[in-house]
Parts: C-alpha cells; sequence; structure tokens
C-alpha cells in the first residue's frame, strides 16, 4: 500500500530527471544576467553618471537685532506745594475768633494824607498830560485862474511828438486841456476838454512834462486849474 501512494516518488516517470538537470543551470545563469544587468553594467556606465559640483556656494546671513526697547522714564513726584498763609482755609474752623484789625478795614490802614494810586501825598505836583499834536494844515483845493490869481508863467516847454498815423491820416487841429498845476509849478492832472482823435494822448503826454512858476494867494502858494491849447499843424 506505501508501494501505491509513493511509487511515483521513489520511481518517477521517463524524463523527469532530464528536466531537473537543466533547471539548475539555467536559474543560475538567468540569475547571474540580472545582476550583471544590475549591479555591473550602471558601474560601467561611467559616461551616464551625473557631473559632480565644482564647489558650495555659501550665503552669509547677517542676522537682525532688534532695537532695544525704551527704558521707561522715571517721574518724579511732585513736591509738595508750600502752603501760601493768605489762601482760604479748606478746613471748617471750630470756633469763630476776632479777626485782625488789617483784615476788617484794609483801607483805613493806608495813610490817609497820601495817594493810593500814585504813592504822592495829597497837594503835591501832578504831571499834566502832554499838549495834543498840532493838526495838520488844511489841504486846499485849486482854484481856478480868474480874479486875484494870475495864470502862471511856463517856465519848461516839451513838444508834442505829431505821430505818423496822425500825418499820414491828414489829421490837425487844436487840443483844449484842463490842467491842474500844483503848488510847486508841476502839472499834477491832465484831462481832455476838446478832443481831436489820434492827437489827445500825444497832447496829454507833452503837457503833463510842463512846468510852471508856482501861484501865490494872498502871501501862501496855492494849485491852480487852468486850460491849455496844443496846437497840431501840418506842413
Amino acid at each position: 500500500m506505501a508501494r501505491d501512494l509513493f511509487g511515483d516518488v521513489t520511481r518517477p516517470f521517463h524524463g523527469v530527471g532530464a528536466r531537473s538537470r537543466l533547471t539548475v543551470p539555467l536559474s543560475i545563469a538567468a540569475h547571474t544576467a540580472a545582476v550583471v544587468a544590475i549591479v555591473v553594467v550602471p558601474l560601467l556606465a561611467t559616461d551616464a553618471l551625473p557631473a559632480l559640483r565644482e564647489g558650495i556656494a555659501y550665503t552669509n546671513i547677517t542676522p537682525v537685532v532688534p532695537p532695544e526697547p525704551p527704558r521707561p522714564r522715571v517721574t518724579r513726584p511732585p513736591e509738595a506745594a508750600m502752603a501760601n498763609p493768605d489762601a482760604a482755609p479748606l478746613v471748617t474752623p471750630s470756633q469763630i475768633t476776632v479777626e485782625p484789625a488789617w483784615q476788617r478795614d484794609p483801607i483805613a490802614t493806608v495813610d490817609s494824607g497820601a495817594d493810593i494810586i500814585t504813592g504822592l501825598e495829597s497837594g503835591a505836583d501832578v504831571l499834566a498830560p502832554p499838549p495834543p499834536p498840532p493838526a495838520p494844515p488844511a489841504r486846499k483845493d485849486p482854484v481856478p485862474v480868474g480874479g486875484r490869481v494870475t495864470a502862471p508863467s511856463r517856465t519848461h516847454y516839451v513838444a508834442p511828438i505829431y505821430s505818423a498815423i496822425a500825418q499820414s491820416a491828414r489829421v490837425s487841429g487844436l487840443v483844449i486841456i484842463q490842467a491842474t498845476i500844483g503848488i510847486d509849478g508841476a502839472v499834477v492832472d491832465a484831462r481832455v476838454l476838446r478832443s481831436v482823435p489820434l492827437l489827445d494822448e500825444a497832447a496829454l503826454t507833452a503837457v503833463r512834462q510842463w512846468r510852471y512858476t508856482p501861484t501865490r494867494l494872498n502871501g501862501e502858494p496855492v494849485a491852480v486849474i487852468m486850460t491849455v491849447t496844443v496846437n497840431f499843424e501840418l506842413r
């Protein structure tokens, strides 16, 4: 019965021994090829290896130190203020006392023969206030020439400029101007009474440069108003 159970083991079938003799060499050859492919081939492939780094770069980092926190200020306790003897009491007195005489009537203690404000004795000379400054002289308006006021004489003459535009336009005539002569003889104001186109401005410019003798009325210099004529003639 044991022979029936283990007969195949003790007596293998034909061909099994031939296969078992080839299995081991084939397995060794396969493992050797695998080891060579995994280990030896990478070691021999030097061209595929990564290049080594030539150097290592270092970065110097300076740590940032936080600033020192501000120190707390030391404050001195306020000094106790000296008590004012004349200040009103803050505590209610326990009884009513008699006030001194200088507190009952302080004005009575001042000498009645002295002046409280100035400190001078009664009856002493008091400085009088300075007199007010004199009033400025009243400004006199200019008076027209005529009657007792004679026309001033012209001392400086400036000829008017006959513009080229007026000459080309054949414009001519008399320009009558009212002039105000100051107390020094200068023309302080001038305005046109009779106008001629293109000639008024030239006439005013010339008259403002004229000078006259000062005019007097009752011995005092006065400003006068008079009319002057500027004639423009074509030549």
